[in-house]
């Protein structure tokens, strides 16, 4: 049996005035440590074939009703994150009312789950301890050969429920499939959920703030309070701060909110007559690329994250904007509009080696796709609205992902490249995010309150 043992520590996050909302017990985004002993089993011996899960609820070994929604919400989060990524074909729990129920975490029946057709089950017990610490163990089993693939125990807070199946979904998928998933991921986004007027600029208009939830769209957390537009956001690399363009100080300017330490930076120093917007940061974090009209006309720079070191990237009257690093941070692909409409192009962060990417009416707000892909997906005007499409850069081949049902605008790629979150007026009329895989399909909305677009997806 593989036993891995991870105590998930907490963090708390201090709010401090006018940067932070929120101020609750959360993880830090690095992956817990991991001590594993033992030969992985795979599970699944059909060649080319989905592996087929089942997900029956957690055991409940205390009796309180904390332990018993802690159990359920456990399999039910866990069951969403495999079926997200599409690499089981999960058993559908209606089904799972003809299983007799586990006495223990070891001692289910298999042979009752392999009768209806699994190829393994994860087993989970969840309990409240001496401490009111919450212990969760999960086992996954090989229906056929009755042998545990792999085993984990989990001890923190009971506010972290979903947490623990979202780590426990990483592992299944890092172990049995070799995949980085992005249950622990979060996304950045702006609303007007809030429903608060702008302070000192337009009176009646409705701020626009920053906000994160996790991937799925749970847990909302807001980021930005100052009653003004923030917009635009961008994760660090590291998925500890996300910088974004705020109105906060009376003009447009890049501020970095640090969300675990609730501390506010401006590296690019803007002032009345200085603009600063659209924040990138370089794959390893140490350099921002972004939107400044420091010079005349709205170009592309990048400088160090302190603010050191500013360099201009183009020069060109037309406007330049919407800056995106490669994964490797040698090219920036950007928006312009000098061949007469918005058009994608890449250069180099040296500003050598222009060349246009796209040719079509009107495309805007690219973003470079994490490796092993090489594409850039990027909002195109195909109509009345935007839809998504992606260019490969190896051939030049454009597919599209989304067909007209709204418009459809500012993708952004999860960071195993496999899906994109992308802001779609589709259903009500209201912005609403939502995220699909690359190849389209799995669609999903994942915001329901007020107006919410400009995803960013945590590395």
């Amino acid at each position: 049996m593989t036993r891995l043992l991870h105590c998930l520590a907490l963090v708390a996050a201090v709010a401090t005035a006018g940067s932070l909302v929120f101020a609750q017990q959360s993880l830090p985004p690095d992956p817990p440590a991991r001590a594993r002993t033992g030969v992985d089993l795979i599970i699944g011996d059909r060649i080319g074939a989905q592996p087929r899960l089942a997900v029956p609820d957690c055991l409940a070994l205390t009796g309180d009703p904390e332990t018993a929604d802690a159990a359920s919400t456990i399999a039910q989060v866990l069951f969403d994150d495999l079926e997200f990524e599409r690499e089981f074909r999960l058993l559908p729990r209606d089904t799972y009312r003809t299983i007799p129920r586990a006495r223990s975490l070891t001692d289910l029946p298999l042979n009752a789950w392999q009768e209806l057709g699994a190829d393994g089950v994860v087993s989970c017990a969840v309990s409240r301890e001496a401490d009111d610490q919450l212990l969760v163990r999960a086992s996954l089993f090989n229906v056929s050969s009755l042998e545990s693939a792999l085993g984990v125990e989990y001890a923190g807070s009971f506010r972290n429920v979903r947490l623990y199946a979202h780590e426990l979904a990483n592992e299944i998928h890092r172990q049995q499939r070799g995949l980085e998933g992005v249950a622990r991921s979060h996304l950045a986004f702006v609303s007007d959920r809030d429903s608060e007027s702008v302070l000192g600029l337009v009176p009646n208009r409705q701020t626009k703030e920053i906000y994160i939830a996790d991937y799925d769209g749970a847990n909302v957390r807001r980021v930005t309070v100052s009653r003004s537009l923030n917009v635009t956001p961008a994760w660090t690399p590291d998925s500890r701060a996300v910088g974004y363009t705020s109105y906060r100080y009376g003009h447009q300017d890049i501020v970095i909110s640090h969300i675990y330490e609730g501390r506010l930076e401006t590296p690019a120093r803007g002032n009345e007559r200085v603009h600063n917007w659209l924040p990138s940061f370089s794959p390893d974090g140490s350099q921002i690329a972004f939107n400044s009209n420091r010079d005349g006309n709205p170009e592309l720079y990048v400088m160090n994250r302190d603010g050191t070191n500013l360099r201009r990237l183009t020069n060109h009257p037309a406007i330049d904007t919407s800056p995106t690093w490669s994964p490797l941070g040698h090219q920036i692909a950007f928006t312009s509009d000098r061949t007469g409409s918005p058009q994608i192009y890449v250069i180099g962060v040296d500003g050598a080696g222009l060349r246009r990417i796209t040719f079509e009416s009107y495309c805007d707000r690219p973003t470079w796709s994490p490796s092993p892909y090489n594409e850039i997906a990027y909002a195109s005007l195909t109509g009345p609205g935007y839809d998504i499409k992606v260019v490969d850069l190896a051939t030049n081949e454009v597919r599209q992902l989304t067909f007209g049902q709204g418009t459809n605008e500012s993708p952004s790629y999860s960071a195993n490249g496999r899906h994109l979150a992308f802001s779609s007026t589709r259903r009500s009329g209201n912005k609403q995010i939502y995220v699909i895989g690359r190849d389209g399909r799995g669609l999903r909305q994942v915001t329901y309150t007020g107006n919410n677009e400009m995803p960013t997806w945590s590395r």
